[in-house]
């Protein structure tokens, strides 16, 4: 077998638990900080007809949040192929009906920078409300350094 490589400037947080209808209402995931060069998100669509919902980055002051504000930032839609990026304003995109979807969401550092916050969140507002089943990943791209293992015995 040939050797792994991964790359080691990622670091993969919990988003948003996989459930039968995890875009209800408006679902929001945990607030987490932004470092590296910014933060990605992975909405994976599983079984779902008609439900859609309206995507936004928020940047938030503090982990609570007590004030957040919508960011602009770039997404992809990962069916049957990758659809190119595209820049989404901080109104957001409207996901597509159906099942079977990916979408990955990228807010670079920057956008948080001018809005003075350190921390961000997604935000998923349904627009036509059907159940979807499906779960948010998160991750911070482009660390500068590698995150620290939780042991450094082997």
């Amino acid at each position: 077998m040939g050797s792994l490589s991964i790359p080691s400037d990622l670091h993969f947080v919990k988003g948003l638990d996989p459930v039968a209808d995890f875009m209800a209402g408006t679902a929001v995931t945990d607030v987490i900080e932004v470092g590296g060069e910014g933060i990605g998100f992975l909405i994976y669509k599983g079984v779902g007809t008609t439900g859609t919902s309206t995507i936004t980055v928020l940047a938030c002051d503090d982990t609570t949040p007590t004030n957040s504000a919508a960011v602009p930032f770039w997404y992809k839609r990962i069916a049957t192929t990758d659809s190119g990026w595209t820049a989404a304003t901080a109104a957001g995109f409207t996901t597509t009906a159906g099942s079977s979807d990916m979408y990955l969401i990228a807010a670079p550092r920057d956008v948080f920078a001018s809005s003075g916050y350190r921390y961000a969140q997604l935000s998923a507002a349904e627009s036509a409300n059907d159940p979807v089943l499906g779960g948010i990943a998160a991750f911070i791209y482009g660390l500068r350094y590698s995150p620290q293992p939780a042991s450094l015995i082997d």
